[in-house]
């Protein structure tokens, strides 16, 4: 019998119960497709990624220079990580995800990209809270008390600014959080954000008041499921010089 559907990996955690599951699309010619639950929502498929690959490209392509330090909050299947990590400029990323499955998907091998993330000297698997981190004054995203600044953040956790995985998420959209958070990025750094709804005004306002200058794309993509086209938005914000 052709391959149809595996669960690789069922794990609790305190989001909920989270699980990893392969399977083959019948509409595209039996192709394989790794898939993300939390508890009854689905969080990610590798049948849609062109948003979570534009989060990478477009953050980065607005920083100059050969020797970047990237921060990626939220790990997923890796696409936003392995898209950072082809671009050559890149020196070091770091990687934080809360959920240590997610992080051991990758370790294992469990998933596509994982031997590629694993496998470059340059990137770094931490599992911790991004928010936390992000929110610490006199911090950087390290283990230790450095404040240390990076030169990029790329985040795709929440689905957008105002639908959080998590409901103690809401205190990062806020001045003073993502003012701590600008403070971790070099001048003339990008903060980049993923988002599953369109533009929204009040994010945007946000954003310019808290950094330099702000923007907002959309990406649109095919939707394999209804022939037609969806979109996600990526938001690209710039510290002050």
């Amino acid at each position: 019998m052709a391959f149809a559907f595996e669960e690789l990996d069922f794990q609790t955690t305190p989001l909920g119960d989270i699980s990893l599951r392969r399977r083959a699309e019948p509409r595209l010619a039996g192709r394989i497709v790794y898939e993300v639950k939390l508890n009854d929502d689905f969080l990610m498929s590798s049948l849609f990624t062109e948003s979570e690959i534009q989060l990478a490209r477009m953050g980065l392509a607005a920083l100059e220079g050969d020797a970047l330090d990237v921060v990626v909050g939220g790990l997923g299947l890796g696409y936003t990580a392995v898209e950072a990590l082809a671009n050559p400029a890149v020196r070091s990323l770091t990687v934080i995800d809360v959920m240590a499955p997610v992080i051991d998907w990758h370790r294992r091998g469990l998933v596509p990209l994982g031997p590629t993330l694993t496998g470059d000297p340059r990137c770094s698997l931490v599992e911790a809270d991004f928010f936390a981190r992000a929110g610490a004054p006199g911090k950087g995203f390290g283990e230790g008390t450095s404040d240390q600044r990076v030169h990029a953040v790329l985040l795709d956790i929440d689905h957008s600014p105002s639908h959080w995985l998590n409901s103690g998420n809401c205190l990062f959209y806020t001045d003073e959080t993502l003012g701590m958070l600008a403070d971790k990025i070099h001048p003339g750094g990008v903060f980049a954000l993923w988002s599953n709804d369109p533009p929204d005004d009040a994010f945007m306002q946000l954003l310019g008041r808290v950094f330099a200058s702000s923007e907002a794309h959309v990406v649109p993509f095919p939707n394999f499921y209804t022939g037609g086209e969806s979109s996600c938005s990526v938001y690209l914000a710039r510290t002050h010089a």
